[in-house]
């Protein structure tokens, strides 16, 4: 008899956790998947609103006003690169390969380049058409 007082609380327990299962009904159901949809949409909602903001401040603060801009690049080979670049009134040639960086050449007289073109046109053109927009669109 002392054993099964002991062990009738443990047999109770598949009883009692049934019961939260079998007392939840449809409308318990529905209101945790309204609830969950809500979730997922605030967090997308919010992915949304931070990338807005962050193209917002990109357009505040041009890269025109940077020390160090971009003029030229040209691929060499998979990984190695000539970069022209401007830092202050003087232009620097530096190699680009997969651990290293070298300046290989000042310039005397800096390279001027028609308009400003971005570093490699057909990339920017390209993704333009993947993206279904028309590059004039860009401000």
């Amino acid at each position: 008899m002392r054993i099964l007082a002991f062990l009738s609380p443990l047999l109770a327990l598949p009883a009692m956790a049934a019961e939260p299962a079998a007392s939840m009904n449809s409308t318990g159901m529905g209101t945790q998947m309204t609830k969950l949809l809500f979730g997922l949409l605030l967090v997308i909602g919010l992915i949304f609103l931070l990338a807005w903001l962050l193209r917002r401040m990109q357009q505040i603060n041009p890269r025109s006003n940077q020390a160090i801009k971009l003029i030229s690049s040209h691929a060499l080979g998979p990984r190695e690169r000539l970069v022209l670049v401007q830092v202050g009134s003087e232009q620097v040639l530096l190699g680009l390969s997969a651990g290293r960086i070298a300046p290989l050449h000042v310039l005397k007289e800096p390279v001027h380049l028609p308009d400003a073109e971005p570093a490699n046109p057909e990339f920017a053109q390209r993704l333009m058409e993947l993206l279904g927009r028309d590059q004039k669109d860009k401000p």
